[in-house]
């Protein structure tokens, strides 16, 4: 970074689970400076407040964004505000991050990136797993051509707890698998199907088996639970050539395996063989640093240097639609669902078709995260 490099001054709002992280990472990224809290709960604004007594403290949104010494706010309240207190911020001549997802809705995330256009400020959404070394190296060994064509993606992302009370399992842990998905192949599925069960809240999912498939024919497999003995995050990416399982709760999480399936020419008409083949593991290094910070400080170039964030609103508004359509395949008990053409291709960004027409307005979103 530049030594002429001007901080970004930022404020968070919402200080419960998550907003204390945002700060922290704030405080500690020499890109940015903290300059404002806000939270309408005056003790969780005094107990944060205590840790960064340089940052004014306010209860109201009103009053911070009158505070012309903030030029960017990060947001991390319920998804069911975020479309409410991002315009307000757009609107006020502020730079806006907002905790994942986007928003609650398509149609509120098409709104707000068309506000951030039209007010020529930056709009990024916080899925954080994008500035993760593992992922990024992972993202590079598909790049490079290294896996072949990736066949398939597992993934499970499972844990005893946090149970929402308000927000299915897809809402809540979906958009972390979701946003690497769509980073890792570049691409949206044009297709999902999901299967779910509310074991705790009648009528809130807290186990989903979802199926996603993509235009270059990857197909992928999501396993999300608050439900589970043990706490796992683990993926496996299938290639052509060569194979990888990411851990992330792994010292090593990045290994990649020489190993794959080759047809043999047949001797014979009819006759066919296969030759496996087990080669190396490799445990590649990967950086130690901290995934928010990157994040915080990729923030706060995009202001500054009007660059493209790697986690952009356009991949916001996308994984936003892959969880309306997992929504819209358990109205339908498991139906196949078909996400409609984004902008450009002469449908609206965002609307989700149904494998069969009986599903039509089915769709269903959670009242906060």
């Amino acid at each position: 970074m530049s030594d002429e490099f001007v901080p970004v001054r930022v404020a968070v709002v919402g200080l419960g689970y998550w907003g204390p992280n945002l700060a922290r990472n704030l405080q500690e990224c020499c890109a940015a400076e903290l300059v404002a809290l806000c939270d309408l709960s005056a003790e969780r604004l005094e107990k944060v407040g205590r840790r960064y007594p340089a940052a004014a403290r306010y209860q109201s949104l009103e009053m911070l964004l009158a505070d012309d010494d903030v030029e960017a706010v990060a947001i991390a309240t319920p998804v069911s505000s975020h479309h409410r207190v991002a315009t307000a911020v757009l609107r006020a001549g502020k730079h806006v991050f907002v905790e994942k997802p986007l928003a609650a809705s398509s149609e509120e995330a098409r709104d707000m990136i068309s506000l951030a256009e039209r007010t020529q400020r930056v709009l990024m959404p916080g899925h954080t797993f994008l500035y993760s070394p593992p992922v990024r190296t992972i993202r590079s060994l598909i790049d490079s051509g290294e896996l072949g064509d990736v066949y398939f993606i597992s993934t499970s992302r499972v844990n005893l707890g946090l149970h929402q009370s308000d927000a299915s399992v897809a809402w809540d842990l979906g958009p972390h698998d979701f946003s690497i998905l769509r980073y890792w192949l570049d691409e949206t599925p044009t297709h999902a199907s999901a299967l779910s069960r509310s074991c705790i809240f009648p009528g809130i999912p807290d186990v989903a088996f979802i199926s996603l498939e993509f235009p270059s024919q990857t197909i992928a497999h999501v396993e999300l639970s608050w439900l589970a003995p043990s706490k796992l995050r683990r993926t496996a990416i299938v290639g052509s050539r060569k194979m990888v399982v990411y851990d992330d709760t792994s010292s090593e999480p990045v290994r990649v395996f020489d190993s794959g399936v080759v047809p043999d020419d047949p001797s014979t008409f009819g006759e066919y063989r296969l030759s496996y083949r087990t080669g190396d593991i490799v445990s590649l290094h990967v950086d130690a640093d901290e995934p928010l910070g990157l994040e915080m400080s990729d923030f706060c170039r995009s202001i500054r240097e009007g660059s493209r964030p790697t986690s952009s609103a356009e991949i916001g508004l996308e994984v936003v639609r892959m969880i309306e359509a997992v929504d819209a395949s358990l109205a339908c008990e498991g139906a196949r669902v078909a996400l409609a053409p984004a902008a450009g291709t002469g449908t609206a960004v965002g609307a989700v078709r149904p494998a069969f027409p009986a599903a039509a307005g089915l769709l269903r979103t959670p009242s906060e995260d």
